[in-house]
This record gives structure tokens, sequence and C-alpha cells, in this order.
């Protein structure tokens, strides 16, 4: 039987609410019959923005407002930023859909003073913000002669402090600034060569009730099968990493064919110790992949890396 309404948990932010009104967007266009409406509410993450995301260490910090909704009746359906959904996720919940990926990239953002700068050039002492640990080990790694600075906020409070010379530049991600309009500040992409991306980055991840096929079915139109595959071949390296959002892990992922590539790295917070390696496969087993290139990192000092960083969080 066709379901008559669907309701929609997500987050508050400006971001999170353009990308939700895209979901409601485009399942009205293939579900014209569906009325679709939008719970908005704020979660932990949003509401803690004097701290470090590292130094809360909670992996569900901005989800688990939403998936309570779904859990209690309220909500059919989550939006979420894939990179902010954990791997594991509560008993009766489902990734039910991903959706097609913008651009993964980390991007530099820069004040008008350091536009002539590229990030390899940027001046010793320059002051870079970034609150993900995953870009401050590898930039760390490959720029030990900048100085690194937390931030926290919405991409708009981030700017603003950019802006008013808080910071010379911003390691931001490159689909966020897009999709809220502000993509012609991307001074530069960054090359995965020296900052590879978070896990899930540039997707939108539809988390769903288990049991219900007829919200399963419509969600099921915004699937992306080369977006899935690669973001699926990610999750399950994070999975086995057993890593979330205060650990510097990144990744790559491709398709040619019916090869998917994925690249993946562990590093120190410190930046000195990076291990980096990729894996192949097929594209219809991305599981494997994932947990083959997560084992290869593992054999070659990944785990010892992860030990240190969760001993060090538990002090």
């Amino acid at each position: 039987m066709a379901i008559e309404e669907l309701r929609i948990a997500s987050r508050r932010s400006q971001l999170a609410m353009v990308q939700t009104n895209w979901v409601k967007q485009e399942l009205e266009k293939a579900n014209p019959e569906l009325t679709i409406s939008i719970e908005a509410m704020a979660t932990q993450g949003d509401k803690i923005l004097d701290v470090a995301l590292a130094k809360i260490g909670d992996k569900g910090l901005f989800t688990k407002e939403l998936e309570a909704q779904m859990l209690v009746g309220r909500a059919d359906i989550a939006v979420h930023s894939l990179k902010d959904l954990p791997t594991n996720l509560p008993k009766g919940l489902m990734l039910g859909c991903i959706t097609e990926r913008e651009d993964p990239a980390d991007a530099l953002v820069v004040n008008k003073k350091n536009e002539r700068y590229q990030l390899e050039s940027l001046p010793k002492g320059s002051v870079v913000g970034t609150s993900s640990l995953r870009r401050l080990a590898q930039l760390r790694h490959s720029y030990p002669h900048l100085i690194f600075k937390d931030v926290r906020g919405n991409v708009i409070t981030r700017l603003e402090k950019l802006d008013s010379g808080e910071y010379d530049c911003l390691i931001l991600a490159a689909a966020g600034l897009t999709r809220l309009g502000y993509g012609k500040r991307i001074h530069q992409t960054i090359p995965s060569e020296i900052s590879l991306h978070a896990v899930g980055q540039g997707a939108l991840g539809i988390e769903c009730v288990e049991g219900h096929p007829d919200v399963l079915h419509v969600i099921k139109s915004l699937e992306h099968i080369p977006t899935s595959n690669r973001c699926i071949a990610e999750r399950a390296f994070l999975r086995e990493l057993e890593g979330g959002c205060q650990v510097p892990i990144g990744v790559n992922s491709y398709i040619e064919g019916e090869e998917l590539t994925l690249v993946g790295m562990v590093a120190s917070l410190d930046g000195k110790r990076l291990i980096r390696d990729k894996r192949q496969g097929n594209s219809k087993d991305p599981e494997s992949i994932g947990l083959n290139l997560a084992l290869a990192l593992k054999d070659q000092g990944a785990g010892e890396i992860l030990q240190e960083i969760f001993k060090d969080a538990r002090q």
C-alpha cells in the first residue's frame, strides 16, 4: 500500500535545511500525490559551539535527536550529511538511500589579504582555521610551518570570522560551500594527494526505519548507484577502523568501468605519522574493498596510531 504522507526530520542549520528541502522537492517531483513535511530541530552538535568537536568524542553529535524522532514514530526519514552519520546505526534504523555526490574535496577559502597565495605558498605562521582532526593531521604533515586554530559555527559564521581577520584562511568542504551558494569563495580545491576527504563527504544519506518497504520504495528514487557504492566502501573502511569525527581518517574513491578504487589514510594527531594505501575491486562488492583496505592499513601500523589516539582521548 502506497504511503500518503512522509515526515522528514532535519537539523535546522542553514546547510541542513538547504539539503533537506532539496530532498523534499525531488521526492515531490517523483511522487506528486505525496504530502511531505519537515520537522527541524537543533542537535547536540549544533548547541555545543564553544568546545572542539574532537574533545566531545560523540559520533552521533548531529544525528541522535533526528534518530529519536524516527524511533518514537514522529518522523519517517531523516536527511543527513553522510559524513556525519555513524557507521553503526541504532537498532531499528537503516541507511535507506545515498544521493548523488557533490565534489567531496576539501577547499581553501582565504581572506582578501591572502588572495595571492595558494595553500602551498602561504607564509610561515599563517593561521589556518579547521575543526577537523582529519584535515589538521594531513595539513600538519605537509605544511608544518603553518599555525592551525579550531573554528566552530556554521559556514556563514566561519566565513565572517575569516573576513574579520581572525584567520588567514579556512579549510571547508567544497560541497557545503556550493550548496549554500558560496562556491565563488573556493580559492583552491585541495588535491587528494594533500588532503583525503571525510568518509561520505559531499553525499546525503537518508536514514529510515527498518521494516517499512513503502517508505524505502519512495526514497530509493533518489539513490545514485555509483555514489552509493563508493560511500559503502568508504563506510566499511571507517567501520573496521572504528573511527569517528575525533580520529584522523581520510579517503578518496573513484570508479572506472566496473572497478572501484579506494584510497585511505590514518594519521597521528601531530601529522608526523601518516599511513596511506589503496585497494581495488569490483564496484558491486564495495564492502569487501573497504574492509580489505582497513586491514591493510592495520598491518602497516594504523592500529597502533588509533590506539594511541583513543588512549589520549580517554585521559
